[in-house]
């Protein structure tokens, strides 16, 4: 299968609308054929659904300035890949949109169907893969996840402190979600930004120049 048709075919998918588990299938990716960095999150928040477009949301701010990358480089370099595990915004929790609640899970069928088919397209020309959120850490990571976000974090800090991350290919590094609900979790663990940040954007700027 070639990565056009996977785009196609991944573009028009409806299989969760189709059978009630999201309000309206909306698959939104990116998946360009020279990518060299991948962004493996949960699934497309209500403002990405609206927009079409991935992460073009407040987090997506914070992710951005982690990555080092304008939103041009971002959306337009051709170099990063944008592969949720789930495509589709997958809808609110019984608490709404008031701020309160939050999003519902990604289904699980969307990466039975997808994942496997993606990663074998794309795996092997990454450099680099950052893994957002328990559901796309617990897929690429399996037992090597942690018991908590901080344990799971932590392990690849010190794997970068002691020069280990850099002789994986690709390298997966998990990543708290950007999203405001872990602005403590940040001010803890400053670990993260004053080490993980600047491993994430040498790398990057070297694959995107």
């Amino acid at each position: 299968m070639s990565l056009s048709t996977l785009r196609k075919d991944l573009g028009g998918c409806r299989h969760c609308e189709d059978i009630g588990l999201i309000p309206q299938a909306r698959p939104i990716f990116q998946l360009p054929s020279k990518a060299r960095i991948g962004l493996f999150s949960q699934a497309p928040g209500n403002l990405a659904h609206i927009k079409g477009k991935p992460f073009y949301d407040p987090s997506g701010v914070r992710l951005r300035a982690w990555m080092g990358v304008t939103e041009e480089e971002f959306y337009d370099s051709g170099r990063i890949a944008i592969a949720p595990m789930a495509f589709c915004f997958p809808g609110y929790d019984g608490k709404g949109s008031t701020g309160k609640g939050g999003d519902l899970p990604p289904p699980k069928v969307c990466a039975e169907i997808w994942r496997a088919r993606i990663m074998k397209e794309i795996e092997g020309q990454l450099k680099l893969v950052l893994l957002v959120g328990a559901y796309s850490q617990k897929w690429h990571l399996g037992d090597k996840v942690g018991r908590t976000l901080t344990e799971t974090v932590k392990i690849a800090h010190d794997r970068i402190v002691n020069g280990e991350a850099a002789m994986d290919s690709p390298i997966y590094l998990p990543l708290p979600h950007p999203s405001w609900r872990n602005n403590a979790w940040l001010r803890k663990n400053t670990w993260f930004e004053e080490d993980v940040v600047p491993f994430v954007q040498d790398i990057i700027r070297r694959e995107i120049a």
